[in-house]
């Protein structure tokens, strides 16, 4: 090996080493700021979204995509699915800003205004992306499932807040067969826990007494309750009605009157 080669292997070692080094006490001192609120740099951010987009890409175009994936009975379908699960974060027609999509980093987009590949869609909807947000729906949904909601998808930007409520009532609802989570049924408040108005398949909340209560959302997981019963009346007393007996006066032996 000459000289010139050994010094510039020894270069590239040096090198290379430096770098793990730095990136090890970048690690090491927190000084990298990961708050949601702290916009990554520039630069960061770009290969991050390249990285993103190129992986997305490279795994979707190995999907086959469903033939009869523009059917109405699918669209439909997935709306219901959209509704409860996704308008917290990518919102729907004419809906606000939630919390959720303010808060996180990077922002959602709002899938009511951005047109989406239908491959690319259930490929993301399935696995998710790490540190993003975006859930692996996979893990509870069939695949049949996803796809109707990647074709409900390729709709949503074209419909007015109309029409889109209308499809949502004629949905199922929430429905996708994988233990998916059940509203709980307040009286005064709404019949789905999610932002974005109600849907299909939600129990019928006709005919009850509302409340005072406000509505209240729940963390997944907890048990069903009724908090009708905190308000509720007491049980009535059962000697309620009843006359009771005036007891008979007490006469003290001592001075004979009576108490």
């Amino acid at each position: 090996m000459s000289i010139v080669t050994r010094r510039s292997a020894i270069t590239v070692i040096v090198l290379a080493l430096s770098a793990v080094l730095f990136s090890g006490l970048m690690v090491w001192s927190g000084l990298y700021n990961v708050a949601a609120d702290d916009p990554h740099m520039k630069s960061t951010y770009r290969l991050l979204e390249t990285m993103r987009k190129r992986s997305i890409a490279v795994r979707a175009g190995k999907l086959h995509v469903p033939a009869d994936l523009k059917t109405p009975a699918r669209i439909v379908q997935g709306a219901g699915n959209y509704n409860a699960m996704c308008t917290g974060c990518h919102l729907a027609p004419g809906m606000a800003d939630t919390e959720l999509s303010k808060g996180l980093y990077p922002a959602p987009p709002n899938l009511a205004k951005t047109e989406v590949d239908a491959a690319e869609a259930f490929w993301v909807v399935k696995h998710g992306i790490k540190a993003s947000g975006m859930p692996a729906w996979g893990k509870s949904m069939d695949d049949a499932y996803i796809w109707n909601m990647a074709a409900f998808l390729q709709e949503l930007p074209k419909l007015t807040p109309t029409q889109y409520q209308a499809m949502v009532e004629s949905s199922s609802g929430h429905s996708h067969g994988g233990g998916e989570t059940k509203p709980h049924e307040h009286p005064g408040s709404a019949a789905d826990g999610h932002d974005g108005g109600t849907s299909g398949g939600h129990a019928d909340m006709e005919g009850m007494t509302m409340s005072a209560s406000p509505p209240h959302a729940h963390a997944a997981g907890t048990p069903p309750h009724k908090d009708a019963a905190k308000t509720a009346k007491p049980p009535a007393d059962e000697h309620a009605g009843m006359a009771m007996p005036t007891p008979a006066p007490e006469t003290h032996k001592d001075d004979g009157h009576q108490h």
